[in-house]
């Protein structure tokens, strides 16, 4: 589900977005001291998050830096080392700055450090909220919009009943002049088993009971508190396995297009259920 969330001190910065995928799949941007944070950010994403690509983004404020420290050992090391190459290389005067950004001289205080982790994971929990917060306004939306949608694949199917309840009638008038219309004579119990078996083979009830039953199911899982995107992907699958069974036995074109309509909004609900948790 798309969304964004944004949270911040005069220490840190976060911002985290979210759009759709099929399962959960979190990404984290972090300086390199900040690393060891991403497992237990992860712990408390997954908690609040069941689905969606979400990518969090952390940020040292513009004004704010962890003071650094010297670490002694390394420099004593380090002015160790070019004493002893002195006497084969010509070394020049050593500039303090290079000497600075040699690794290990440096260090992040760890106390400071540690502020900044504290800051980061407070502010986090707050981006999260937002975040949060945000997916459920736009799961709002697309509640209403789901429900329409299986109001229509409702709708059209019950049209469709009542056109299908005449189909196996129509279906033996047509035969019955078709036979008329040639020359050979067919005998007339057989005639009437060949349309038996047309009727029966044009039977859509039980595709029409299946359909009611998968947008009773589908409407349940929006009732209901629990992460209902996975199941609504599984229903659209049934519907359109139902639809498409659907339209290859209906004979009559008014109810050939209510099967076109049905797949038009079984499709619109595959496509927004992609967005729901």
């Amino acid at each position: 589900m798309t969304a964004f969330g944004r949270a911040g001190c005069d220490l840190v910065q976060w911002e985290i977005r979210s759009v759709n995928h099929r399962y959960l799949d979190l990404g984290f941007r972090l300086p390199a001291s900040f690393r060891d944070l991403e497992q237990p950010l992860r712990q408390l994403t997954a908690g609040r998050i069941r689905r969606g690509k979400v990518d969090a983004k952390l940020e040292i404020a513009s004004q704010a830096a962890v003071v650094p420290r010297l670490n002694e050992n390394a420099l004593k090391n380090l002015l160790a080392a070019v004493d002893g190459i002195r006497g084969q290389v010509a070394v020049e005067r050593i500039d303090p700055l290079d000497l600075m950004r040699w690794p290990g001289v440096l260090e992040d205080d760890q106390d400071d450090l540690a502020h900044f982790k504290e800051a980061a994971v407070a502010r986090y929990g707050d981006a999260l909220d937002n975040l949060v917060a945000h997916r459920r306004s736009e799961g709002a939306s697309l509640d209403t919009l789901l429900r329409e949608r299986l109001e229509v694949v409702e709708r059209s199917a019950a049209e469709v009943r009542a056109l299908a309840t005449d189909q196996a009638a129509i279906l033996r008038q047509r035969l019955h002049s078709r036979v008329r219309e040639l020359t050979t004579r067919l005998d007339a119990e057989r005639l009437e088993q060949e349309v038996a078996l047309l009727a029966q083979k044009a039977d859509v009830a039980e595709e029409l009971d299946r359909l009611d039953i998968h947008v009773a199911e589908a409407r349940a899982s929006l009732n209901g508190s629990a992460p209902c995107g996975r199941r609504l992907d599984f229903l659209t699958q049934e519907l359109n396995r139902e639809v498409n069974t659907l339209a290859a036995k209906l004979a009559l074109p008014a109810a050939g297009r209510l099967a076109v309509d049905l797949k038009v909004a079984i499709e619109q609900i595959r496509e927004q259920a992609q967005n729901v948790e």
